[in-house]
């Protein structure tokens, strides 16, 4: 705790300098970052795929997403302003002020693009940062700080703390220095953060837990879904939020789609991590097979195949369910699917929707009156259709529900690490 109020402490110190940073000099540092990233895009790479399990090809793709991030707040930095409201009797004015100090609290899926999602505009609105990454993950959040220092960033503005959640998160959390929490994690975590933010009014932004819907109609490109399907749940060893682990096919279309989903799913590549071919790696711990093993106790149309040696290997699983089964309802973050029929339009979007999550999903269908249908219908923040794409930097990210409120990314998510301040000007 002492440790987390000294951290606290160093970026309350520097905050009035950060603020008053100048916005063009601001962006030149976040855009120095991303300069300094993309020249190390290989040595972040090995270290994100040693410190997380998952294949270097994804590690050198989520790198580069870092380096976008920067530059794209950077580029935000001047273009982020208030406006003038025509009133009687003076003039109007709004500002966009930054918070003061931010506590960010990052997991261990994706450890070093979250925290860029965060800190990009965090800094970009002239906040200065208490980073936490997760327990078993904190290694490219530390390598980042000091590049962050290397381009210029002034000591005290990101601060990295490594240890524990329910201490050092609780007590960001708690902190009545801190302004804000931006927590990415599971829903039982984030109800906590709530709680503790609770007793000092503190700002929050929570990304939490999903059980997204890939929504197959009979009249989509089959062989297209069946091929994209296992990437959408498998990826990262299904250590995602946005899997889309409930994947819903129209009852005419089943049986042809899930042949085509288990011929696809065979070809999913798993093994080495620091193997270039590789498309799935182990598991993050012991415990995370140990829960993952637990929900495979139905009907398994698929069971893949791991590699000999060290490692948590869990092998791409598809299952047969409804979706009143476990496997269904709950957040595996694994890589098990769970395949479930629907009769027709409203039949699909009822199975959806009765969940308690709400983060991403997919509409695959060649009727473009019922993909914006479904699309409005659906209870979920980020869809794609004909496509199982959840993330661009330019565009808002965030969940509906149990799975969060906020949003990162694209410009939307400066709206939640600055405050609007009002002013009128009197002309009487």
């Amino acid at each position: 705790m002492e440790e987390t109020d000294a951290a606290v402490a160093r970026a309350r110190a520097a905050y009035p300098a950060w603020r008053a940073v100048a916005p063009s000099e601001r962006a030149r540092l976040l855009r120095r970052v991303a300069a300094l990233v993309e020249e190390n895009v290989e040595e972040l790479a090995l270290l994100e795929t040693r410190n997380v399990g998952k294949p270097i090809s994804d590690s050198r793709g989520e790198v580069g997403m870092v380096a976008e991030v920067f530059n794209f707040y950077a580029g935000a930095v001047d273009k982020h302003y208030g406006e003038t409201i025509p009133v009687a009797g003076g003039i109007d004015l709004t500002f966009r002020e930054p918070l003061g100090v931010v506590g960010l609290i990052v997991p261990w899926n994706f450890p070093l693009n979250i925290a860029s999602w965060k800190l990009g505009p965090a800094l970009a609105c002239g906040n200065t940062v208490v980073l936490k990454p997760a327990e078993l993950t904190p290694l490219t959040a530390l390598r980042l700080a000091e590049l962050a220092l290397e381009a210029g960033i002034p000591e005290g503005v990101l601060n990295v703390l490594v240890g524990p959640g329910r201490v050092v998160g609780q007590r960001l959390a708690e902190h009545p220095d801190v302004a804000k929490i931006g927590f990415t994690g599971s829903t039982e975590v984030g109800r906590g953060v709530m709680q503790a933010a609770a007793g000092t009014i503190k700002r929050v932004t929570l990304e939490l837990g999903g059980k997204s819907a890939n929504l197959v109609f009979a009249d989509a490109d089959l062989e297209k879904a069946a091929a994209a399907a296992p990437y959408a749940v498998f990826g990262n060893a299904g250590q995602d939020c946005c899997a889309r682990s409930r994947v819903l096919v129209e009852r005419s279309a089943y049986d042809r789609f899930l042949g085509l989903l288990v011929e696809a799913t065979k070809g999913v590549r798993v093994g080495d991590p620091e193997d270039d071919t590789t498309e799935m790696g182990p598991l993050i711990s012991a415990e995370q097979r140990e829960k993952v093993s637990s929900y495979v106790d139905g009907s398994v149309a698929y069971r893949g195949n791991t590699p000999e040696g060290s490692g948590f290997w869990f092998p791409p699983i598809l299952v047969e369910a409804s979706n009143d089964d476990r496997v269904a309802r709950e957040e595996v973050f694994g890589p098990v699917a769970a395949v479930i029929p629907f009769e027709d339009e409203a039949d699909a979007v009822r199975i959806a929707n009765d969940t308690p999550y709400g983060l991403s999903g997919s509409i695959w269908t060649e009727n473009g009156a019922r993909a914006l249908r479904v699309a409005r219908a659906l209870e979920t923040g980020v869809l794609s259709v004909n496509s199982n794409s959840s993330v661009r930097v330019t565009t808002p990210f965030g969940g509906f529900k149990q799975s969060g409120f906020g949003r990162e990314l694209g410009m939307h998510a400066l709206e939640g690490y600055s405050e609007i301040k009002n002013v009128f000007v009197s002309t009487d």
